[in-house]
């Protein structure tokens, strides 16, 4: 009942907030600099978000609940943020096919204007909900939201143990390392480039959807635990946050698990982790205790690591993630046998791995690279031809390499207007090598793989 409370108080902040503001993710929340007297580079790589240097992933699990700010400002728990685009594919979308009120290619976006009550609430509580609009859509959704509504540190023996609570809406937006995939490269992306047609549930599927709530505990700064649970919300509330089933609903709840240790020494970080989620959904969405036709289930393991220096001119950093995810789809498989007659079996799995690695000079000049793929069995019921989105194999293999280029002027702690002026210009490049099964004519109707590489140009301004 408390979590529910919780969670209920939250979407009722967000959407109040969020239509007052009209104006992907909480990254570098200014309020959160002014809270604690410190600039943004002193929590994130680049000195803007989401990458988190040690000082920031101690601040998010402790709570978000520490101090050292003055004047009104550090009382304050109000930012906001928008982040605008161009966006360019290689080859243009089908006269039709393209989003909604855009050109078939080389469009400007509005991506998201975003509020945030970002803030300490006691010593032993704080957090994040994040409202926010898009023109892509025309859209107003409850975005992220990571609630610690108690957090406290015990003295076991000659061990120092943070423990706490989180009430999230999205697996993994609680998690402090960069490797996870909430807050892992690319931190922003086109929203309006085609893009592969099979994620694992780790990766996003149930992001805003769902209500999570675990405990944690931080041991000696080193060992990292995390243990809960999280369930689809009903059809009556998606609908009043702007947000989807996704993959379905969960009848029951869907266990979380999250290990992680971390070292540090000599202005150097490093971390290795794993993380296993499982949950079993009717694909029909609908808050519904029985499922005509199956349901589906999804359990994925993940392994990630990474490693940071930390030079008062140079930082480098690097991550990495693998997940495994099994997937019996007795709902999809059997829906769809019985709408074409055939018979296919339910047992899947699918494979997600992306390295990524950046380097920054004085916070300012950043370059980052990664290389990611995803591979499966084929399915033709999941994956069936169609033009731009679509799989003519039924396959779901992806291949790409992203590169981008960044620069922010603003959010260093002795910059113009800091910490409320915060800038980051970016261009990004993503290059296809094989798209949703294929190299060529992957998806039954001629494009290339090669015709979905985008050129993405952003501009990012937080306050």
């Amino acid at each position: 009942m408390l979590a529910k409370r919780v969670y209920q108080l939250a979407v009722a902040l967000g959407v109040l907030l969020t239509g007052l503001a009209v104006s992907p993710t909480a990254e570098a929340v200014p309020s959160f600099a002014a809270q604690t007297g410190q600039p943004c580079a002193a929590c994130h790589i680049g000195a803007f978000g989401p990458q988190l240097t040690p000082f920031g992933r101690a601040f998010k699990v402790e709570g978000y609940t520490a101090q050292g700010g003055d004047g009104l400002a550090s009382q304050i728990p109000l930012s906001a943020m928008v982040l605008g685009s161009f966006n360019q594919t290689a080859t243009s979308y089908p006269a039709g096919s393209q989003p909604q009120h855009y050109g078939v290619n080389n469009n400007l976006s509005l991506d998201q204007i975003s509020v945030f009550l970002a803030g300490r609430v006691s010593d032993y509580a704080g957090g994040f909900v994040q409202g926010t609009w898009s023109d892509v859509n025309n859209q107003t959704h409850l975005d992220q939201m990571d609630l610690r509504p108690f957090t406290t540190t015990l003295d076991v023996g000659d061990m120092q143990v943070r423990i706490g609570v989180t009430v999230n809406n999205t697996p993994g937006v609680q998690d402090p390392y960069n490797s996870s995939f909430a807050w892992g490269f690319p931190y922003v992306a086109s929203v309006l480039a085609p893009v592969p047609a099979a994620t694992p549930l780790l990766a996003g599927r149930l992001a805003n959807n769902t209500t999570g709530v675990t405990a944690y505990a931080w041991i000696d700064r080193g060992l990292y635990l995390e243990a809960g649970a999280y369930q689809t919300h009903s059809p009556w509330l998606l609908a009043r946050e702007g947000n989807n089933f996704g993959p379905g609903s969960t009848p029951g709840a869907a266990p979380y698990l999250r290990a992680a240790y971390e070292w540090l020494w000599n202005g150097q970080a490093a971390h290795i982790g794993a993380t296993y989620m499982q949950a079993t959904v009717n694909p029909g969405g609908g808050r519904v205790t029985t499922a005509v036709n199956g349901r589906d289930s999804y359990t994925d393991y993940s392994l990630d690591a990474g490693y940071q220096f930390l030079g008062e001119r140079d930082v480098i950093s690097i991550y990495g993630i693998y997940v495994l995810e099994r997937q019996s789809l007795a709902g999809t498989i059997n829906a769809a046998n019985i709408a074409n007659g055939t018979s296919f079996g339910n047992g899947y799995t699918l494979s997600h791995g992306r390295i990524s690695a950046s380097y920054w000079y004085q916070n300012t000049y950043g370059f980052s690279a990664a290389w990611q793929k995803t591979w499966g069995n084929a399915n033709t019921s999941v994956f069936s031809p169609n033009p731009v989105t679509g799989s003519a194999n039924g396959k779901p293999d992806t291949d790409a390499f992203l590169l981008e280029a960044d620069w922010v002027p603003f959010g260093k702690g002795d910059s113009w207007g800091a910490p409320f002026a915060n800038l980051k210009l970016g261009l990004q490049y993503v290059m296809y090598t094989k798209f949703n099964g294929g190299t060529s004519n992957y998806d039954g109707s001629g494009r290339n793989a090669a015709a979905n590489n985008t050129i993405y140009a952003f501009a990012w301004l937080a306050f």
